[in-house]
């Protein structure tokens, strides 16, 4: 798969007719566990109370899943009802006006609008008013709302606000000693609840429970806290790991020896003339003597030149020791200092890689390493020609000094080989202290996760600019969730998801708080 966000990829594997754990879904079906109370109540309250009913809960805790059930249970021939959301229009004109637009009332204030719903009264209709993202609503719009909610003697309004517990201090600071509202909190699932409502889910997208193992459901309520919103989004990531494991599974034997026929090839010879260059080099030391110029640097036979290998994504191309390239051994090495040599005789890379200025010979057998050369027979004749002998084995020593001085070069080649590690652990140790250093009550735009840290380094790399990944587990295995941006409030993180590119918004980003992450990675730990 090319891309984490390909949502046609997910349902193939899995044989769905559409995401199970989408906020909206086709078909959908109101799950009853811990909710059809608190919907019995609403109608019960709407019927009976005169005060405006408050519904609360955090996030994904499903208020708006039970406004829409409270909508779809009404009888619709004598009720009315207006759904208002506050997200972006929480002070009081911008709610006056969506409610006098939805009953069809020409001037935007609390008296026309109660006018309205007067008149409604008489034909027999009562009015529903539900507000979304109550959380958001300002000062100015709660006191309209309640004045809305406690009417006229003629007639009022049923107001219902849908919204975070932050909600209530607002209400309890306008209304004083005042009784004008009333609080349900909704409370999570137990975990059997949580296994009903995963079930249900799937069933309407055509699959069943026996996609999760129960140890897997286990995980997937603790990590919600019993909470639907947190549980569709935790089990959906269950699914797409799953799903990446098992097509990393197959694709894992097709990942094998992939290196080209030719370099095979190319290493092949190399070994060979490596080996045979280290068996024959030894026996030139029984090459007679050579007192040329010290700068001269002695040929190979027969001209050949030192064959050049090229290896795969290398810049320079690497020169082979080759059968009668002059070797420094013995005590001229030694006297050169820091020159070494490998196991098998052959020089290793740096000592002597450039060959020496001077060559030099083992002397004759018999006659112990270092001793100046000495005539072998005694003839006449032949002392004349000894007496050079010992002058370049004198000068041999002193210009072999320079060649020590490549020895060292090896060294630095290892240093390079360490920055990319530190690297690497440099940025997961950054990833988690930035989070830790974000406020609790800001959000981040959680993208995708994976189970592969070199997938999510490549995804933020690719993406870049305020893209991060922090490490968790799920189901007792390494999740990498890569997230966005850091805001200071849930209005700025949904606006920041319009504007992400779109194969980023088809994976279908949503929104949490920094205090989420803060705790997984605290769990992590």
């Amino acid at each position: 798969m090319t891309s984490l966000h390909a949502d046609e990829a997910f349902l193939g594997h899995y044989h769905l007719s559409h995401d199970p754990f989408a906020p909206r879904v086709p078909g959908f079906k109101f799950f009853p566990a811990q909710r059809k109370p608190v919907l019995g109540q609403l109608h019960h309250l709407a019927r009976y109370s005169q005060l405006l009913l408050v519904v609360t809960g955090p996030l994904g805790s499903g208020k708006t899943l039970l406004r829409q059930a409270l909508v779809a249970s009404t009888n619709k021939q004598s009720v009315q009802s207006v759904v208002v959301s506050a997200r972006g229009a929480g002070d009081a004109a911008g709610v006056l006006r969506q409610v006098a637009q939805a009953l069809d009332v020409a001037n935007a204030e609390p008296n026309a609008i109660l006018k309205q719903v007067v008149q409604l009264g008489l034909t027999g209709q009562e009015v529903y008013l539900l507000v979304d993202d109550a959380e958001q609503l300002d000062e100015s719009a709660l006191e309209a709302l309640l004045a809305l909610a406690a009417g006229t003697p003629e007639g009022r309004p049923h107001v219902f606000l849908f919204g975070e517990s932050s909600l209530i201090a607002d209400l309890e600071q306008i209304s004083g000693d005042q009784e004008l509202f009333h609080v349900i909190e909704l409370q999570p699932y137990e975990e059997e609840e949580t296994r009903e409502y995963l079930a249900q889910r799937l069933e309407g997208a055509g699959a069943g429970i026996e996609l999760f193992s129960a140890a897997q459901i286990s995980d997937i309520h603790e990590s919600s806290d019993g909470w639907p919103g947190n549980i569709n989004q935790v089990a959906r990531d269950a699914m797409i790991e799953a799903m990446i494991a098992s097509r990393s599974a197959v694709k894992r034997p097709k990942m094998g020896f992939t290196m080209p026929k030719k370099h095979v090839l190319a290493i092949s010879a190399v070994v060979v003339v490596a080996v045979a260059a280290a068996w024959l080099i030894p026996g030139r030391n029984k090459a007679p003597t050579t007192t040329g110029a010290p700068t001269e640097q002695a040929q190979l036979p027969l001209g050949k030149p030192t064959p050049n290998v090229e290896f795969a994504n290398s810049g320079q191309p690497t020169n082979l020791p080759m059968v009668g390239q002059p070797v420094m051994r013995g005590p001229l090495a030694e006297e050169a200092g820091g020159i070494s040599e490998g196991d098998d005789g052959v020089p290793v890379e740096g000592s002597s890689a450039t060959p020496p200025t001077v060559t030099t010979t083992a002397p004759p057998a018999g006659v112990p390493a270092g001793t100046p050369a000495t005539p072998v027979a005694p003839a006449a004749p032949v002392a004349p020609v000894a007496k050079p002998t010992p002058a370049p084995t004198v000068a041999t020593a002193k210009p072999a000094a320079p060649v020590a001085k490549p020895a060292p070069a090896p060294a630095p080649a290892a240093k390079p080989a360490e920055k990319p590690a530190a690297t690497v652990a440099k940025a997961g140790a950054a990833g988690s202290s930035w989070y830790s250093s974000q406020p609790t009550g800001n959000f981040v735009v959680q993208i995708l996760g994976t189970s592969s840290e070199a997938n999510a380094q490549a995804f933020v790399k690719e993406q870049g600019g305020q893209y991060r990944y922090f490490k968790k587990v799920l189901n007792g295995k390494p999740l990498y969730v890569i997230t966005y941006g850091s805001f200071p409030s849930r209005a700025a993180a949904d606006s920041a998801i319009k504007a992400l590119p779109a194969k980023v918004q088809a994976g279908k980003p949503w929104p949490r708080t920094v205090a989420s992450v803060q705790q997984e990675l605290a769990a992590t730990r």
